[in-house]
């Protein structure tokens, strides 16, 4: 049809006679069909009307026909000896001719026969040529099929027509556009709906089938004598019983379906040809591959195919969570292949969940490509090294991660110790604790925590020593000072400067007072006012940077200061742009990012970015071109996910999100909010299957702020994340989502499958809002966790184990901390976990601090005397 659609645009400019006789499809592009005749002409101007656009093409036996390619010459000949295979015909009686004509002479074009009154022989024109196709241009400027054809219609028009070797026939106008052909099988459809309306049952298929009937019927009722061919005949009885046709379509008629779509070039129409000609699209798709299930291990590569087939199948169309993968510029979704399949080069999580694929036009019939991502497992070990004396308890703790759940098991000294069970040595936590009661002499190994899944392994160890007189071994010693001295501290930054809180003892370590000198500077870490009056230290926000050094911003001395963790001290501080109020830790590129508000009313905000952070001296700071930022997003790592590409940047009042690339600091995208009317306000992150979750404040005041969900494979907005609302909030391992908000008595919690699928595990109600939320491993369930929430304005605290919804409360924890509320502060009551092996949790009230034992949920103890200690960073193991 793209051929029919070229002819009908070619011009007399761009076409030659060489071309016509040297480049074939080329000439056929230009042909002038045979025009309109007289009523008593009408059935041979159909019958006429048998060329193929498929033959132009060259699609027909070489045996057969030769095509235009002839030359003049040899085109002259070819008609001289048509002449004579007819002349000697006619002499000699031979070729079925009755003997009463052996001496009849009829000219070309024409038969003699005996005449039905007298008898005598007649010449008679052919009723039919045989069926070839090499086109030739009559003196009449008309174009013929073949000779044949031409000498006939000399015959019936009693007309002298010969060979002319001119372009201009070749030239002319068609009188049958494609615009008019479209229009054509419009009216015939038209027309058999009316002549064949369709039966009940076929009317309740959808148009695809319904169409396939109505054709398939159309078909039927043309092929008169049932052989299931169509020929020229039998399309103009079509048209001599439909007289107000040929007004319809203009210059077409049905005769044209043999020009435009007789493929096979044979001068027919067979049923697939003819549903070819009016697109009929039949598909199918077995039952059985309706959802098929594809796994592929992260790092490699993966080929989706779709399954659905059919007779002029249209383009496969691929979709995630309703987005068309087709017309966007992915770096890891960019070749379809031949065969319409979905490439994906190094398959992460994101990129698990599900796919579906239909023919373009057809949404109907879908099939559905689960996939599922594998991860060899990851694991840490704690401690790594620990000195024990005879009889007091001893833990060994071994966190995996991957997918599926990796099955975790013990070695001591490369033995199994699942056979050494006793009531001494225990597994808890599905294998994730190695616990034994009352260690003895012989206790003392190396312990080798093994996790295995189908695609990988991965093992470590931790050494346990038991001595006499343990506290005073080399091994003790370097454990004590160098696992609980320096790490696991809680850092608290207060009105009274920075208190080093030791959870295990519950007793302050170290206490850096507000008028303590910043090693690098001799400034004061928090300088008096005018007139030498104390104030109290303002803090605004803290990161941790690999457990070695700490940046916490001044906002009101616009800087950040660097703490070093191995000497417990302020080392230097960083000037930067006026107000910091915010600090993220980008942990794959090693830089800290802050953003400043320039002033309390946030006029003149701004995003620096401090480069090689773990260095602790000698880094760089950055002024990045961001302009009106109000806040931003860094996904968080974890042992899966263990580098971080992209963040985001947004205007709380701007109804979109940012994607920035955290090397390069270049803006990459806009992803619009606008039509689902939301302010960004705050975002999470779960790297299974991709999502990020946006709290959303809406356009009109009295809507809910709902969450929207972004697809991070396509950068596109999926929707609303349900009837959630509240800042969203997600587990270390991206496996749990809770959203809760100051202003609302409700806590969601959802689940995100290892499939890629969001589930809702369970609503809360509960007194107030929310303040802050902390996650904990569990520590009698391998792979869950617990989550700690501070209450908005009681002096509570919720705790709630994720997987069951089993929830408990901790009363009278005093008053969270009240006062005149810095725009800088967050959260009114914050809560801080202890890491991924720690037990402990923190959080603030008025003048006081108070500990958790997430093991035991049960107060640890209260500390005294830290008024307004809301900025806490926990230093230790990861």
């Amino acid at each position: 049809m793209l051929s029919s659609l070229s002819r009908s645009t070619a011009t007399s400019e761009e076409m030659t006679c060489g071309a016509c006789s040297g480049v074939f499809s080329a000439c056929f592009l230009a042909i002038e069909r045979l025009n309109k005749m007289k009523p008593g002409y009408f059935w041979l101007h159909l019958a006429l009307l048998g060329a193929s656009l498929p033959a132009t093409l060259g699609w027909m036996d070489p045996g057969t026909s030769r095509g235009l390619n002839m030359g003049v010459g040899e085109s002259q000949a070819e008609e001289s000896r048509s002449f004579e295979v007819t002349r000697r015909g006619g002499l000699s009686g031979h070729d079925g001719l009755p003997a009463s004509c052996g001496k009849k002479f009829c000219g070309r074009g024409s038969r003699c026969m005996p005449s039905r009154e007298t008898g005598q022989p007649e010449c008679r024109c052919l009723e039919a040529c045989r069926p070839s196709y090499m086109p030739v241009c009559g003196s009449d400027g008309r174009f013929y099929e073949n000779h044949c054809e031409l000498h006939r219609a000399a015959c019936l028009l009693e007309k002298k027509i010969v060979v002319v070797h001119s372009k201009d026939c070749f030239l002319k106008g068609d009188p049958c556009t494609m615009a008019d052909y479209a229009r054509l099988k419009n009216v015939l459809l038209a027309l058999q709906t009316h002549l064949q309306p369709l039966q009940e049952g076929d009317s309740r298929q959808d148009p695809a089938s319904q169409k396939r009937l109505l054709v398939d019927s159309l078909f039927k009722d043309l092929d008169a004598d049932g052989d299931g061919h169509l020929i020229s005949s039998e399309l103009a009885q079509h048209v001599l019983k439909e007289h107000d046709l040929e007004e319809d379509v203009l210059g077409c008629s049905p005769g044209d379906l043999l020009q435009f779509d007789d493929y096979n070039s044979d001068g027919s129409l067979t049923l697939p040809e003819f549903r070819t000609a009016f697109q009929v699209v039949q598909l199918s798709l077995a039952p059985e591959e309706r959802v098929r299930v594809t796994t592929v291990t992260v790092g490699l590569s993966t080929v989706l195919t779709c399954a659905v087939h059919g007779y002029l199948r249209p383009p496969i169309i691929w979709k995630r969570n309703g987005l068309s993968l087709n017309f966007l510029d992915l770096e890891d979704i960019n070749d379809f292949g031949e065969d319409d399949s979905l490439y994906i080069t190094k398959v992460t999580t994101i990129h698990m969940g599900n796919y579906t694929c239909h023919a373009s036009g057809h949404e109907e019939l879908f099939q559905t490509h689960v996939l599922q991502v594998n991860a060899p497992p990851v694991i840490r070990v704690y401690p790594e090294t620990q000195a024990q004396e005879p009889g007091v308890a001893a833990s060994l703790r071994c966190h995996a991660e991957g997918i599926p759940m990796p099955r975790i098991t013990w070695l001591k000294n490369g033995m199994d110790v699942s056979t050494q069970m006793s009531k001494q040595l225990s597994l808890l936590a599905n294998g994730s604790e190695l616990y034994i009661s009352s260690v003895r002499y012989e206790d003392t190994g190396a312990y080798t925590c093994i996790a295995k899944n189908e695609v990988g392994v991965d093992e470590d160890i931790s050494s346990l020593f038991i001595e006499d007189s343990a506290r005073k071994t080399l091994a003790n010693i370097l454990w004590r000072e160098e696992g609980l001295s320096v790490g696991n501290m809680f850092y608290i930054f207060s009105d009274d400067g920075i208190v080093i809180l030791h959870p295990v003892d519950c007793e302050i370590q170290r206490h850096l007072k507000p008028t303590e000198k910043i090693f690098m500077s001799y400034e004061e870490i928090c300088p008096h006012g005018e007139g030498n009056v104390t104030q109290p230290c303002q803090w605004a926000s803290a990161v941790n940077v690999r457990h070695r050094y700490i940046y916490v911003a001044q906002p009101t001395l616009s800087r950040v200061l660097v703490v070093d963790v191995q000497a417990q001290k302020v080392l230097q501080s960083i000037g930067v742009d006026p107000l910091p109020a915010k600090l993220s830790y980008d942990k794959s590129h090693d830089q800290v990012w802050v953003l400043s508000w320039g002033d309390v009313h946030k006029s003149q905000p701004s995003l620096q970015v401090i480069t090689e952070a773990s260095t602790g001296q000698g880094q760089h700071l950055i002024h990045t071109p961001f302009m009106g930022v109000d806040d931003f997003f860094i996904p968080p790592t974890n042992l899966i996910i263990s580098h971080v590409r992209f963040g985001f940047i947004f205007n709380k009042s701007d109804p979109a999100v940012h994607k920035v690339d955290l090397e390069t600091l270049m803006l990459l995208k806009t992803i619009g909010l606008q039509s689902h009317g939301c302010m960004p306000q705050a975002m999470a992150h779960t790297h299974l299957g991709g999502y990020f979750f946006i709290q959303c404040r809406q356009d009109s005041p009295t809507a809910a702020e709902q969450q929207l969900l972004i697809d991070s494979v396509t950068d596109s907005v999926v929707g609303h994340n349900g009837d959630v609302t509240g800042t969203p909030h997600a587990s270390p391992d991206g496996r749990f989502v809770v959203s809760a908000a100051a202003t609302s008595p409700q806590l969601h919690v959802q689940e995100i499958t290892l499939q890629g699928e969001i589930q809702t595990l369970y609503n809360l109600n509960i007194s107030q809002g929310i303040s802050d939320v902390a996650f904990q491993h569990s520590f009698s369930q391998g792979n869950q966790y617990f989550v700690y929430a501070t209450l908005e304005t009681e002096p509570d605290l919720l705790f709630l184990e994720l997987s069951t919804g089993k929830t408990g409360v901790l009363k009278n924890l005093k008053e969270p901390p009240t006062g005149p509320a810095r725009p800088w502060g967050g959260a009114r009551r914050i809560v801080r976990d202890s890491g991924l092996f720690g037990q402990y949790l923190l959080t603030p009230a008025q003048e006081s601090l108070f500990l958790i034992n997430g093991r035991q949920n049960a107060l640890r103890c209260e500390v005294s005397g830290i008024k307004r200690g809301n900025t806490v960073v926990w230093v230790g193991e990861v």
